[in-house]
């Protein structure tokens, strides 16, 4: 039995041309985005799908396994279902901006433009894996652990938000507020009713699957949004996407993790508003971009390590990288 499409999570039904598709990252949920969705996307028709085995999307009575193939196509045909199948802009933080990436590769007809938040194309980093994937990689003994721990960080709220502290760069920014505890709590609810067995078959998808070989082939407007405290996705693997799709506009945030839209709200949203609402590389983007954001020739991410990119020190067409200062936190 093969599973269903993804059941639509309405974020806002506006009339208009808009259309916008959100995907959450591992772990997380749509209910995410009825908080952090950029504005934008509340001035048109907008839907949230969640990632297969994470709840609305239950594989329950289908095959556990899950394949690419399976999971752009039952994207695509929510999209067909929702959209009447006209093209919509992509909206994808962490594991959700490697499947807006493969849903443009497979579905390209369907994708309009794409902005990546915290983003990868390839599930296993160089010298860094989550403790999750390095379970399930344990013969017979993995997935029973990972159940255990699944469980374990689910079972309270303050265990769960404790547990995902290493997203954000600075412990005291808007993540310890009511309303992102609120929102992590719902997204806690949303994963106590799924299976962790199929929350597990996503995580085994994404950790062996790689699309670092066919980015070149991505032919559609793309915004990647760095944080450039990450932990949990290297900077230096969210600048090879850059690298590798061709005219992509890349941002660096300074003093940021994983969570652009929570850290650095504002200036996420003004980037995404000006991304989408000017064309690729225009100035009507820069000028968006540039009351928060300049570009180096060296992009420092880490203590000790600077990134070299090469072009003049104001932000380039070829390159598109832009750096948010050291102060953007105080402003934002």
């Amino acid at each position: 039995m093969k599973p269903s499409p993804p059941p639509a999570t309405w974020i806002s039904q506006e009339p208009g041309e808009e259309r916008y598709v959100l995907l959450h990252g591992m772990v997380m949920a749509p209910c995410f985005w009825q908080t952090y969705a950029p504005p934008i996307t509340r001035r048109g028709a907008t839907v949230a799908y969640p990632l297969p085995g994470h709840a609305p999307w239950l594989l329950e009575g289908a095959q556990t396994a899950i394949t690419r193939e399976m999971l752009t196509d039952q994207l695509a045909a929510a999209i067909r279902r929702d959209f009447d199948g006209k093209p919509v802009v992509l909206i994808g933080h962490s594991t959700g901006g490697f499947t807006a990436l493969l849903l443009a590769l497979a579905h390209p007809d369907l994708v309009k433009s794409i902005v990546l938040i915290g983003a990868f194309a390839c599930g296993r980093f160089d010298g860094q894996e989550r403790l999750a994937a390095r379970l399930l990689r344990i013969p017979h003994l993995g997935p029973l652990l990972f159940r255990q721990f699944f469980r374990r960080w689910t079972a309270t709220s303050e265990r769960f938000r404790w547990g995902s502290i290493e997203c954000v760069f600075d412990k005291s920014c808007p993540w310890e507020d009511e309303i992102a505890i609120r929102t992590m709590d719902a997204v806690r609810h949303h994963l106590l009713r799924a299976r962790p067995d199929e929350i597990a078959a996503c995580i085994q998808f994404m950790s062996s699957t790689s699309l670092l070989q066919e980015l070149s082939s991505v032919a559609k407007p793309v915004l990647n949004i760095i944080g450039a405290n990450d932990e949990i996705v290297p900077p230096p693997h969210q600048l090879r996407l850059s690298r590798l799709i061709a005219g992509a506009q890349t941002v660096i945030l300074r003093n940021c993790g994983h969570l652009p839209m929570v850290e650095h709200r504002e200036m996420t949203d003004t980037l995404i508003e000006g991304f989408l609402r000017s064309p690729p590389g225009s100035r009507g983007f820069r000028d968006a971009a540039i009351g928060a954001t300049f570009r180096l020739t060296d992009l420092e991410l880490q203590d000790g390590q600077v990134l070299h990119q090469p072009g003049k020190t104001e932000q380039s067409q070829s390159d598109g990288v832009l750096r948010a200062p050291r102060r953007a936190m105080t402003q934002g």
